[in-house]
């Protein structure tokens, strides 16, 4: 749908490298990433964009007042299902806007950041925040660094054999068969977002619980609230059940090809710059507006990992510069098609599934 140096937001600030990011790494690693954050700067490119975001988000939360009248004038129809699809699109796009926030991308402002957070992610689609930020926050610091990044710890998926020969019953089964059953799983994502959430409102301060707590409550009842007004018990619950599939689909969609299937840090070995630590581990997409639109800008996902409080439209305008300095200095800089990087995620699935089989 996934950063924070606090569970408030996931800045990095153009000052900062990233948002998380330890120090220089190996001599050389410093200077190879300066100059591109000069030309960066240079050129503007970590300027905030907050026309851009407040043009954007109230066209969303148009388009959400829009299905929710569709849903109120089809009332208690089956064709209210078709409604599903278009609101999945949207609660993506609201995410993203709570992605953009915690980042600091659309405004420095800690406090405003928060705010918009908490109304897009736990208001809007019953998603915490906070939840969501503190893990990010180590995605961001260690990409794909199997001690560090949540996003690779063992879970209903494993990313390494490693983890892989540790596996027994039931999970072994699903290890072996993960690249198979990967997007029949994201279809699960979109309540598991939801569990995750609750679930983490015990490890938050007692007054940021309350206040988190109380917008993912609000969220199910006025979800429930305008379901239950709108169609009979069962429409709801088969309305509810195939929105919160297609909405987990989009979300893994827009994060599967990011870092799948690419390097994995050693975790004994040398320590990365940060260059070295962001680009090595990430994979861009490929494509036009509409790919840019439909990921979220995370397609731009080597420039997003350099410069994480960079607004989305400038990610566009950033990666030929990147893209140059890489090429300059010999770093490998990972571009493919969205169907390809499908491709190389569910490889890299198949082959740590393939000792089990």
């Amino acid at each position: 749908m996934s950063a924070a140096g606090s569970p408030g937001g996931a800045s990095g600030s153009p000052e900062e490298p990233g948002a998380g990011a330890p120090g220089p790494g190996p001599a050389g690693s410093g200077s190879d990433f300066a100059p591109l954050l000069r030309a960066v700067r240079g050129q503007g490119l970590l300027d905030r964009r907050t026309g851009w975001y407040s043009a954007g988000i109230a066209a969303n939360l148009t388009a959400l007042a829009g299905v929710i009248a569709g849903l109120v004038l089809l009332g208690d129809t089956w064709w209210a299902l078709l409604l599903t699809l278009p609101l999945a699109i949207l609660w993506s796009r609201t995410a993203f806007y709570g992605h953009d926030a915690g980042h600091a991308q659309i405004t420095g402002d800690r406090g405003k950041s928060r705010i918009i957070g908490l109304f897009h992610a736990n208001l809007l689609l019953g998603m915490n925040e906070a939840w969501w930020n503190d893990k990010h926050v180590r995605h961001h610091a260690n990409p794909n660094h199997i001690d560090k990044d949540p996003d690779v710890g063992v879970g209903a998926l494993v990313w390494t054999q490693k983890q892989a020969a540790q596996r027994e019953g039931f999970a072994r089964w699903l290890t072996r068969n993960q690249a198979r059953l990967f997007f029949p799983m994201l279809l699960l994502e979109g309540i598991a977002l939801k569990i995750s959430g609750f679930q983490f409102l015990r490890s938050q301060p007692v007054k940021e619980r309350a206040l988190s707590g109380l917008l993912l409550i609000a969220h199910l009842a006025l979800y429930a609230t305008l379901l239950l007004s709108t169609m009979s018990l069962g429409k709801a619950v088969v309305f509810a059940l195939v929105h919160h599939a297609l909405f987990g689909l989009h979300l893994g969609m827009a994060f599967a090809p990011n870092h799948k299937g690419m390097e994995m840090p050693d975790p004994d070995g040398d320590r990365w710059g940060h260059l070295q630590r962001q680009v090595l581990t990430s994979r861009n997409v490929r494509g036009a507006f509409l790919t840019d639109w439909f990921l979220g800008g995370l397609n731009y996902q080597i420039e997003h990992h350099l410069f994480p409080s960079m607004p989305r439209p400038h990610l566009r305008l950033a990666q030929p510069l990147v893209k140059a300095h890489c090429e300059g200095i010999g770093m490998p800089y990972a571009e493919t098609g969205l169907i390809e990087s499908y491709r190389q995620a569910l490889t890299h699935m198949h082959e740590v599934g393939e000792p089990l089989r």
